[in-house]
């Protein structure tokens, strides 16, 4: 490939970087895997003859697609060995995207979570449909299959999903206000405060990879939840502090301890309650985290 075609190439990619990375993200659950797609579709891209690629945003959605479905094989059997729960791997993300309130749902915690609940190609299907908008002949293209086939995945996986997830739009300011509480209770030791913030049938899910310390399964109810809360705080060995950020599109909190990263604190609220709480402590899914912010790993 000449160089003017190269620069082409780029310039082109670079153009929907941010798109594909979205895609392969909300696939996989993972920036570090969706990452290293992204450099799949890259190879793959720069070695395509751009004359004869009449769409070039939906052929290269198609690469990503393709890639990150042949990496969800590899992933699921990694997470069939996996330490406790799974959560996805926190996502910094920008104000704009947390404006967007579709797009901010669409990679939250709790509808990340969903979505592995899905099959590789019905996570694709709905992903394409449901979050970008694409056309059934363009999502058959990029999974393999022919547009009667997506529309019944594409209507099976919506049914799935609707039955999953949260059952009402909260705007970021309630989910602000809530955290805000939440990180006051458990800084201040006030657990009545913590209880009060917490929905009776509050879910716990915490990911420590088998690295660090985390329940090996979901705690529900919000006295249990308070108690571990507490006694993680009398066992740490320094100050717990929250700080405020985005995550995943959403209001959350870097979790530190004694001014080190310990982990990354995302909600689900309904009814201006807590009705989820989803704690990632595995270092290994805190890099990215810890990088963009300069904060140091514990």
């Amino acid at each position: 490939m000449s160089d003017h075609a190269t620069n082409a190439a780029t310039e082109i990619f670079l153009a929907h970087r941010n798109l594909l990375f979205t895609v392969a993200y909300e696939m996989l659950g993972s920036a570090a895997d969706a990452e290293d797609v992204l450099q799949e579709t890259w190879l793959r891209w720069v070695k395509a003859d751009l004359e004869q690629v009449r769409d070039q945003r939906a052929y290269l959605v198609r690469i990503t697609t393709r890639q990150a479905l042949n990496r969800l094989r590899v992933l699921k059997r990694r997470k069939e060995s996996y330490v406790g729960p799974w959560l996805p791997e926190p996502l910094l993300t920008t104000p704009d995207v947390a404006e967007d309130v579709e797009l901010a749902e669409s990679v939250s915690m709790a509808l990340m979570l969903v979505l592995e609940t899905l099959s590789p190609t019905e996570r694709a299907v709905f992903v394409l449909r449901e979050v970008f908008d694409f056309g059934y002949d363009e999502i058959a293209a990029a999974v393999g299959k022919s547009p009667a086939a997506v529309r019944q995945i594409a209507h099976r996986a919506r049914q799935h999903v609707e039955a999953r997830r949260p059952r009402e739009t909260v705007s970021s300011d309630q989910t602000q206000a809530a955290l805000e509480s939440f990180r006051h209770a458990f800084e201040t030791g006030d657990l009545q405060s913590m209880l009060d913030v917490l929905a009776p049938d509050v879910v716990l899910v915490s990911d420590g990879g088998g690295v660090k310390q985390a329940a090996l399964r979901p705690i529900t109810g919000a006295d249990k939840v308070v108690r571990l809360f507490s006694g993680n705080v009398r066992k740490a060995a320094g100050t717990l502090t929250g700080e405020p950020t985005v995550i995943n599109g959403n209001p959350a909190l870097l979790v530190l301890l004694n001014g080190e990263l310990d982990g990354v604190l995302a909600i689900r609220l309904e009814d201006a309650r807590i009705t989820g709480l989803y704690y990632v402590r595995n270092p290994e899914k805190l890099t990215h985290i810890a990088a963009e912010t300069s904060l140091t790993l514990r």
